[in-house]
């Protein structure tokens, strides 16, 4: 039976767990529109509700804020990703329901990826965000051979690429699409789509 000392310490977990996710939901489009270099603890707090010292109480610095944040953003867009491209029945079906996803995601939120990228080549110079940013990369490789692995099984074929191969070519257009939307590039999200349904087709043999 679990004691009621136990309960209320669980709770208080649950607690400081649901108000970090507050704060950093907050902290979010400030560090999106700002970006890494830009940004402290107490820049970010500036362009929320929140206090620096409130914000310092649940985060440590701004390196556990951003990891934090970026890591919800990315786990919330696999998820939802994922959904959409669930229920297909042919090679063709996937691959346009994965060029619709990808290209959805980038254009819904493209500050947030584009928070993504600068957290990853920070990643180089500061080894705080390593770790993090590693265990994001698998989980977006995964995801993306997840899709390739499904492709393959409906085209009745065998992948001719390894994971991270695959990933390394998703992975560049998204950030090539993401640089030309961003830029005001019309096409960037239509290119980026037809490259996508061309590219499933040369990842299987």
């Amino acid at each position: 039976m679990t004691s009621a000392a136990a309960v209320r310490r669980r709770n208080r977990v649950d607690k400081f767990e649901e108000r970090r996710r507050e704060l950093a939901d907050a902290a979010l489009l400030a560090l999106a529109d700002l970006g890494y270099a830009r940004t402290s603890l107490r820049t970010i707090a500036e362009h929320t509700q929140f206090s620096h010292g409130l914000l310092h109480y649940y985060f440590a610095d701004k390196v556990e804020l951003i990891t934090y944040c970026v890591r919800r953003y990315k786990a919330a867009c696999v998820e939802r990703y994922e959904g959409g491209v669930a229920q297909v029945g042919t090679p063709a079906e996937l691959a346009a329901a994965c060029a619709d996803g990808l290209a959805a995601a980038l254009g819904d939120a493209p500050l947030m990826h584009r928070l993504w990228y600068d957290l990853r080549t920070q990643s180089m110079f500061e080894e705080a965000f390593r770790e993090d940013v590693a265990e994001i990369d698998a989980s977006l490789r995964d995801m993306i051979w997840r899709n390739v692995s499904a492709y393959a099984d409906l085209a009745s074929a065998q992948p001719n690429c390894h994971p991270a191969e695959a990933y390394a070519l998703f992975d560049g257009l998204f950030q090539q699409a993401l640089l030309g939307h961003l830029s005001g590039t019309e096409t960037a999200l239509d290119d980026f789509r037809r490259a996508v349904r061309g590219l499933f087709p040369r990842l299987v043999g």
